[in-house]
């Protein structure tokens, strides 16, 4: 595990900022993966990132490489460039270092401090199979709860502006917001901090979230994403393309 803290990101507020109403004031907690694919039962977290952001701007950023055990795919290692003999000779085991995540979000999380993850269903399954599959206790296992309250920046760009054409991907919303970062997207910790510059813009953009409590903006996401992917589960089955059914669980899928 690498840890850093008082580091600056990108679109950050000045600590002269006035503070804001609400939860808003307060530390957020970021989570982004790479991976080795996109499978959320069969694929490996390869880097990880947690990103715990105070107000005023300044962060304290904790870092992984694991050693997946399997092949890194080409195609995975041109995404977010790691390659199997990085990994194999850098990495960390899985055990250890699974453990060390889980840990620190979920004390994060007790704590009371939003976790901040886009396509949180994606990255929070993830790790709830990793972490069954090297018989360690998932989250919503540690929390006795499911994981909450969750913002996702996707969700919240697909239900507040759901007419805006054009990708979402978390570079496009970075373009959209104008947002500017100090390192390559698809590196989990680069990738967190611009997640959290993107919902600094979004709540700048939409102000009434600042005044929403967190547990009916949790509900009102995880509405949004099943609304979303019924739409594309009914639209890909009227194309008949072979494509599986999106879940409409969030913000981990199966329950978790």
């Amino acid at each position: 595990m690498t840890t850093y803290a008082e580091h600056e990101s990108a679109g950050a507020a000045p600590a002269t900022t006035p503070p804001e109403p609400g939860w808003s004031r307060g530390p957020l907690l970021g989570f982004d993966t790479e991976t080795t694919g996109l499978d959320v039962e069969s694929d490996r977290i390869v880097t990880a990132a947690l990103v715990l952001r105070s107000p005023g701007g300044g962060s304290t950023v904790w870092t992984w490489l694991l050693d997946t055990g399997v092949e890194i795919p080409a195609e995975a290692t041109a995404i977010h460039g790691i390659t199997t003999a990085h990994a194999r000779m850098h990495g960390r085991e899985p055990l250890g270092a699974l453990e060390e995540i889980a840990a620190i979000l979920v004390a994060q999380v007790r704590d009371g401090v939003p976790l901040v993850a886009y396509n949180a269903s994606f990255d929070l399954t993830l790790l709830d199979v990793e972490l069954a599959r090297h018989g360690l206790p998932t989250v919503p296992q540690r929390l006795g709860r499911p994981v909450s309250p969750v913002l996702d920046p996707l969700v919240l760009d697909r239900w507040l502006d759901g007419t805006r054409a054009g990708k979402r991907r978390l570079g496009d919303l970075c373009a959209l917001y104008g947002i500017e970062g100090d390192g390559d997207l698809h590196t989990a910790d680069v990738d967190v901090l611009a997640t959290l510059d993107v919902l600094d813009a979004q709540l700048a953009a939409h102000p009434h979230l600042r005044s929403v409590a967190l547990d009916a903006l949790h509900a009102a996401q995880s509405g949004a994403h099943r609304a979303w992917a019924e739409r594309v589960n009914a639209e890909r089955a009227a194309e008949a393309d072979g494509r599986p059914p999106t879940s409409t669980a969030w913000p981990a899928a199966g329950g978790r």
